[in-house]
């Protein structure tokens, strides 16, 4: 069960406990149930209303009943842009190993590996990109970001995760956000695989959508959010609160479940959102539509029009565009781009860019369509036909400039070090006596 509504002011309870939630005010001296009052802000007091983000959680004990934080083991999760040299150079990964169960076991946690990013959690503005491979459930831990929001997008498995809110089922070609300081739990059904983008000091909100009017892209109703579930649960063993604080890893213990919310009311929630859901917009006579047409999500910058970044998407859709070269052109960017494949085959790149693998092109970067395809689709009969069909390719986009990590460069091992090659083909059709 989900509510609908993107930003919306949900109430919800558990029905084993009809009337959980308290009528009329939010912390009154004695809840139903006699249940705690906690307030979760997702933003400042003073924001203006439509920025404004909290909600009030009803739950059997507060969260502050912990045992003190202390240092845990990051692996590959970091937030330290300077490891390696810069690159400048088109990047491009092999798809993500998994690990096999049996002689590695990592949770969503443990299979964190940061591939890229910029800025850092403490100054509130920057992004980071993570990978993750898991291939067992969190038991008995939760993670909770108190550095900024993720965007986690499966590739490969499905996530059923359990937040104080309530549970999400989330499947390859859906997303989902948890926002800061939402507490969380993955339990996965074997391999797994995904990408996650961070984002410190902003929130995702729907783009505006200016001269393409009320309708269009990712529509509000579309985007699903938890209803209220409780467990009552006593963890006599300890059970494990993770902080993501300052781009580190801490670790707390305590005696009950934190899943423990009976009852909540807000704006400020966890949500999710099925890709095809997308209502496309596209050119029906010439060249190109920019591709921040494909927008679903962003996290805007303090400039006017600039966004910390992008989530856009690349969906099966018509091209009919007459007299136009319909793959993507060649481009040089003020923004950084990464790019990931949930399933098929990339239009511009049918060898080598492959599901659970990524590319990166960065800041002013060349890039665009391989000789193939140049050579392909210059010479196509110009039909209206299907673009992407059983394809999802993704956008991170950045107006950040992301450095990678070692991880991402040496460590992982798969860098694709021929991916310069696809490029080389291409030959000059210049004759000055043809025009």
């Amino acid at each position: 069960l989900y509510m609908s509504g993107f930003g919306n002011e949900h109430v919800s309870e558990d029905p084993r406990c009809p009337g959980a939630l308290p009528e009329g005010q939010n912390n009154p001296q004695v809840c139903p149930y006699g249940l705690y009052a906690e307030q979760l802000s997702g933003s400042a007091f003073t924001c203006p209303r439509p920025t404004n983000k909290r909600s009030w959680l009803y739950r059997i004990l507060p969260s502050v009943c912990h045992k003190p934080f202390k240092p845990l083991e990051e692996g590959h999760l970091t937030h330290n842009w300077d490891e390696v040299e810069p690159d400048p150079n088109q990047l491009r990964w092999k798809p993500f190993e998994i690990p096999k169960a049996p002689w590695s076991k990592l949770d969503f946690v443990s299979g964190l590996h940061t591939l890229c990013g910029a800025g850092e959690p403490r100054g509130r503005n920057g992004i980071a990109v993570h990978i993750f491979v898991c291939n067992t459930s969190m038991i008995n831990r939760c993670l909770y970001n108190s550095d900024g929001d993720f965007l986690i997008v499966p590739q490969q498995g499905k996530l059923l995760i359990t937040t104080e809110f309530g549970k999400m089922l989330v499947e390859p070609n859906e997303i989902c956000v948890i926002q800061q300081g939402m507490r969380f739990s993955v339990e996965v059904f074997g391999e797994t695989r995904g990408y996650i983008l961070e984002v410190y000091g902003a929130h995702f909100e729907l783009p505006d959508l200016g001269p393409i009017g009320a309708n269009g892209l990712a529509n509000p109703r579309d985007f699903l959010v938890p209803v209220a579930w409780y467990e009552d649960r006593q963890v006599p063993g300890g059970y494990t609160v993770i902080s993501k604080y300052q781009g580190k890893l801490f670790a707390a213990q305590q005696d009950f479940s934190p899943f423990n919310v009976v009852a909540w009311h807000g704006n400020y929630t966890p949500y999710k959102y099925h890709l095809e859901k997308f209502m496309v917009i596209n050119s029906v006579a010439f060249d190109h539509a920019d591709p921040s047409i494909f927008t679903v999500l962003t996290a805007k910058s303090t400039r006017p029009g600039v966004a910390v970044a992008d989530f856009v998407i690349f969906p099966p859709r018509w091209g009919v565009a007459n007299n136009t070269f319909r793959p993507p052109y060649y481009h040089r960017n003020c923004m950084s781009e990464f790019m990931g494949l949930i399933k098929g085959h990339y239009e511009a790149k049918e060898e080598g860019f492959q599901p659970g693998g990524a590319s990166l092109h960065s800041m002013m970067t060349p890039h665009g369509p391989d000789a193939d395809c140049f050579e392909k689709a210059s010479k196509a009969k110009l039909e209206p036909e299907r673009v992407a069909e059983g394809t999802m390719a993704f956008m991170f986009e950045s107006s950040l400039s992301l450095a990678v990590t070692k991880w991402g460069l040496q460590t992982s091992n798969h860098l694709d070090k021929n991916y310069y090659k696809c490029w080389e083909p291409l030959k000059s059709h210049f004759n000055p006596n043809c025009k």
